[in-house]
């Protein structure tokens, strides 16, 4: 399986949006500051996942969630309660 996922710095409230096969191993990267564009901010938290069988979905909407604020909003407007 393909996963999109948010993640939400817990220090800093911000959000970043990428995509994975492995869920846990990318969070653990996430957190031990092994990817440079969330090196600050840590600690990382999963706040949504996206699984897709075929990696060409999972490439298409992450790049829409990062290309296109409607999608963005979009995300953020559900999760309004759990990023409270």
């Amino acid at each position: 399986m393909y996963h999109v996922y948010v993640i939400r710095s817990v220090e800093k409230g911000v959000l970043y949006f990428g995509r994975t096969e492995n869920l846990d191993e990318r969070l653990a990267s996430h957190n031990s500051g092994q990817v440079t564009a969330t090196s600050r901010g840590r600690p990382w938290e999963y706040v949504y996942v996206e699984s897709y069988k075929a990696k060409q979905d999972a490439v298409r909407r992450e790049l829409q969630l990062k290309q296109y604020g409607n999608a963005r909003t979009y995300v953020k407007n559900r999760l309004k309660n759990s990023l409270s």
